[in-house]
């Protein structure tokens, strides 16, 4: 991309902070985690930031909320980690509120092994709406929505500063 601001165009530069952290801090991450962890990160800069990170639609998979294309990037390694390098360069690119966004994100989620980051999603209101009258098996490129993840993530936040 050509923008210098590319970290609003797609999500390409999220998976790769976030396989970049994974490296430098020798954790392992799946593709499955990869998804669950980008999907937390739109999620979240939506409430905090008031603004999406990127344009890609999350759909509401069997097994959480997943973006197609990053799904297909990363397919070739099943359920395996993935193992690829990052550019710095790479990392660079991304603003410094977006990196701070994306820090907090990997010190809560990222701890967290996919499939417990998918039973985390599927507990929440945005997939059970998005996934709703469907069976728990069914395919579905049904959208995880910006309102939805707003809606129900600004409460959650509403909850802990309450308490």
């Amino acid at each position: 991309m050509t923008n210098s601001k590319a970290e609003n165009k797609d999500y390409l530069h999220v998976d790769d902070y976030f396989i970049d952290k994974a490296n430098s801090e020798g954790k392992i991450i799946t593709n499955k985690k990869l998804q669950k962890l980008v999907y937390y990160a739109q999620a979240w800069s939506v409430v905090l930031n008031n603004e999406p990170l990127f344009q890609d639609k999350i759909e509401a998979w069997v097994h959480g909320p997943a973006i197609k294309s990053l799904y297909v990037k990363y397919k070739d390694f099943g359920f395996n980690p993935i193992r690829k390098d990052i550019s710095p360069t790479k990392i660079n690119v991304i603003s410094s509120k977006t990196k701070k966004l994306l820090g907090s994100i990997w010190d809560v989620y990222g701890k967290l092994d996919a499939g417990y980051l998918e039973l985390l999603t599927h507990s929440e209101k945005p997939w059970q709406d998005a996934r709703a009258g469907l069976e728990s098996h069914a395919s579905s490129d049904a959208e995880i929505t910006i309102a939805s993840m707003r809606s129900f993530y600004s409460e959650k936040l509403k909850e802990t500063s309450t308490k």
